[in-house]
């Protein structure tokens, strides 16, 4: 990094590194959890054919390592006071590779990818899935084991890892030949990054990583062979999973000078549920980022899933096993940027005061590309209801309410669901600052958010798990008195005051899919 050699300085520091959807993150703490350095690169997607997302697995390489070199050289650090590294990661992305030469079959796809759209129509109207529902719902029925209740009302979409690791293998030939002799790898972004930093020698994911590719069992902690066969995906492509905070071995030295050890590798959602210390079953976190997740930590239950929520795990330390369930909402962050990139506004610290500035968005109605239950990757967002005498401002307050609104609607679901008392409600996310949209969701769901002095939780909370395998920090009861919030959203509003506006959005989704 540039930085005279400090001799046998202390390890003082851990690193934390978020590789989200829009940009790669470093941040470099303190033992108070305090940010001494960061950077930050932007992730450019690549758009081949309509539908299609990848990733460049070498760019992405560049920026990972660019960020580690520029966020200790910033702190004014050497390397070798970094105690540990921790690496949480985008979901679902993910690429195959040759075992012995290293070589990728593709470049990344990203879970934003819907080129298994055919696959998914084809599955999801066949015969032989119709079969499947009914023999797990009569299990499940005779037995009453909840484990049966997924598979009785399995449908596939485009955002799974399953349906776009089938397309690999049906239409990747290099791929199918590779998996045949049991030379291909599969992975997603922590697993290629760990088999790269360690020049190949730890081949690796993690629980929360494993449970988010859909392929992985969580009542049975195994990757689904019934799935696989149904799928005709080879079990052998698979790597090991290994606990959450874990020493999965150091950086090979060439890299970055000196080798760094690597302790923690998590999934982004859980990470930030980690790092905003949501430790005890009832505690709730909502990230408003690309996307927007609802996660409730069920504790050592792990509950089925029921149409719009799924069950994660969130985190494995030695024998503690957290489990989560989630709920999703596509396009948070994507509609606001795309508003900005159509010049509606410029900076989007503007966003909640042009919102605040009428009185409501005079009927029109923001209808986001995917929503917030049933998936359909042939919707396109739309604006409905405008009028004459509809501004930009209209128009911004239409796309934030949009969000408040699923918000809504998830949390909704989510009390009717799970059968935990919900406690507190913590937020993180780039949205998160947006007061105009917090503000509206605490009126609606009528509950106190609290947000978090620091919003880049995934980053945090990869260096807390980091930071707990290697030492740095003693235990979960020391990193809670590290919490700094920022601010504490409190109802003002009665959620009925805005009934009229949410029952035209409503109406407004209603005639909108398969347009």
């Amino acid at each position: 990094c540039g930085q005279p050699d400090s001799g046998a300085a202390p390890a003082r520091y851990v690193l934390g590194v978020d590789v989200g959807s829009t940009v790669v993150k470093c941040h470099v703490y303190d033992r108070a959890a305090a940010v001494r350095g960061s950077s930050c690169r932007k992730v450019e997607s690549l758009y081949p054919r309509p539908g299609w997302v990848e990733l460049d697995p070498e760019v992405l390489w560049s920026q990972f390592i660019g960020v580690i070199k520029e966020a200790v050289q910033a702190a004014g650090l050497h390397m070798r006071q970094i105690a540990g590294l921790g690496i949480s990661t985008q979901r679902g992305t993910f690429i195959t590779w040759h075992k012995r030469t290293g070589k990728p079959f593709h470049n990344f796809i990203s879970w934003q990818d819907v080129r298994s759209a055919e696959l998914v129509n084809s599955w999801n109207k066949s015969l032989l899935l119709k079969v499947i529902h009914v023999i797990f719902t009569v299990l499940h029925f005779l037995t009453g084991n909840d484990r049966y209740l997924a598979p009785s009302f399995l449908t596939f979409s485009t955002h799974q890892t399953s349906m776009k690791l089938s397309w690999v293998f049906k239409n990747i030939h290099e791929a199918e030949e590779a998996a045949k002799k049991n030379n291909c790898c599969f992975g997603m972004v922590d697993t290629w990054l760990l088999y790269r930093l360690t020049k190949g020698s730890v081949y690796a994911t993690d629980y929360s990583n494993a449970s988010s590719t859909g392929i992985f069992e969580p009542f049975t902690k195994c990757w689904n062979p019934t799935l696989c066969n149904l799928l005709s995906i080879p079990m052998s492509v698979f790597p090991p999973v290994k606990d959450t905070s874990f020493n999965f071995g150091s950086t090979d030295s060439g890299i970055f000078g000196v080798p760094l050890p690597i302790m923690a590798v998590v999934a982004d959602q859980q990470s930030a549920m980690f790092g905003e210390c949501c430790f005890h079953p009832g505690d709730v976190k909502l990230t408003m980022g690309t996307g927007g997740f609802w996660n409730v930590n069920t504790g050592e239950h792990l509950f089925a899933s029921r149409r719009s929520l799924y069950p994660l795990i969130g985190w494995k330390i030695g024998e503690e096993v957290v489990y989560l369930t989630e709920g999703a909402i596509s396009d948070i962050g994507t509609a606001i940027k795309w508003v900005q990139d159509i010049e509606l506004f410029t900076n989007v610290d503007e966003t909640a005061e042009m919102a605040q500035s009428v009185a409501d968005s005079q009927g029109v109605c923001f209808i986001p590309g995917l929503q917030v239950s049933g998936y359909d990757p042939y919707l396109c967002a739309s604006f409905m209801g405008l009028k004459p005498s509809t501004n930009r401002n209209h128009l911004v307050r239409a796309v934030l309410e949009s969000v408040a609104f699923r918000n809504k609607l998830l949390y909704d679901i989510i009390v009717k669901k799970v059968h935990i008392p919900l406690r507190k409600i913590r937020a993180d996310g780039g949205v998160s600052n947006n007061s105009f949209v917090m503000q509206m969701t605490s009126d609606l769901i009528n509950k106190k958010i609290e947000k978090p002095a620091n919003a880049d939780m995934s980053s945090l909370g990869a260096a807390f798990l980091a930071g707990l395998a290697s030492g740095f920090w003693t235990d979960k009861e020391q990193l809670k008195k590290l919490r700094r919030i920022e601010a504490v959203f409190e109802p003002q509003k009665d959620s009925e005051e805005y009934r009229p506006a949410m029952d035209a959005w409503l109406q407004a989704m209603k005639h909108t899919p398969h347009w």
